[in-house]
C-alpha cells in the first residue's frame, strides 16, 4: 500500500510538472506575441511621423515657390506700371508741343488726342484682363493642389482612425490576454501547493 500510494504521488508530480511546463510555454508565447506588437506598434508611429515630416518639407518648398511666383508677378507689375506711365508722360510732352503749334486747330486736336486715348485704355484694359485672366489659371492649378492635398489629409485622417481603432481592439485583447495569464498563474500557485 505505502509503495501504491508513492507511485499516486510520483504520478501527481509528473502531472504537476506537466501542467507547469505547459503554462510557461503559454505564458512565453503570450509575452512574445506582445512584444511582436509593440515593435509593430512603435515602426508605425516611425512611419506616421516619416510621412508626417515628408508632408511638411513638401508644403514648405510649395509655399516657397508660391512665394517667389509671387513676388516675380509683382515684380511684372511694377515693370509694366512703371513703363506705361513713362509712355503716358511721353505722349503728353508730345501732345503739348503738338498743341502749342497747332494754334487754330487746337480744338479739332485735343477732341482727336482725347478719342486717341480712349482707345488706349481699352488696351490697357484688355492687358489686365490678359494678365488677371494668367493670374486667375495660376490660382486654379494651386487651388486644385490644395484640393489634393485636403484629400489627402482626409486619407489620412481615416486611415488614422482606421489604426486607433485596431489599438482599441489590440489593447482589449491584451487585457483579455493577461486575464487569462493572471488566472494561469493562480492556477500554477494552486498546483504548487498540492
Amino acid at each position: 500500500n505505502l509503495r501504491t500510494g508513492s507511485i499516486e504521488i510520483d504520478i501527481q508530480k509528473k502531472r504537476q510538472n506537466k501542467d507547469l511546463v505547459e503554462l510557461q510555454a503559454l505564458i512565453d508565447a503570450h509575452f512574445e506575441h506582445r512584444k511582436k506588437e509593440e515593435e509593430e506598434l512603435i515602426a508605425l508611429k516611425e512611419r506616421i511621423e516619416k510621412r508626417r515630416a515628408e508632408r511638411a518639407e513638401q508644403n514648405r518648398i510649395r509655399s516657397e515657390k508660391e512665394k517667389e511666383r509671387a513676388a516675380r508677378r509683382e515684380e511684372e507689375r511694377l515693370k509694366r506700371e512703371e513703363a506705361d506711365a513713362k509712355k503716358k508722360a511721353d505722349e503728353d510732352a508730345k501732345k503739348k508741343s503738338a498743341l502749342s503749334s497747332m494754334g487754330s486747330n487746337y480744338s479739332s486736336h485735343l477732341q482727336k488726342a482725347d478719342s486717341k486715348r480712349g482707345g488706349k485704355k481699352e488696351t490697357e484694359r484688355e492687358k489686365k484682363k490678359k494678365i488677371l485672366a494668367g493670374r486667375r489659371k495660376v490660382l486654379n492649378i494651386d487651388h486644385l493642389n490644395e484640393e489634393k492635398l485636403k484629400e489627402k489629409a482626409k486619407e489620412l485622417h481615416e486611415w488614422m482612425k482606421t489604426l486607433e481603432s485596431e489599438k482599441f481592439d489590440n489593447m482589449e485583447r491584451l487585457k483579455r490576454q493577461k486575464y487569462e495569464v493572471t488566472t494561469l498563474r493562480k492556477r500554477v500557485e494552486e498546483l504548487s501547493k498540492l
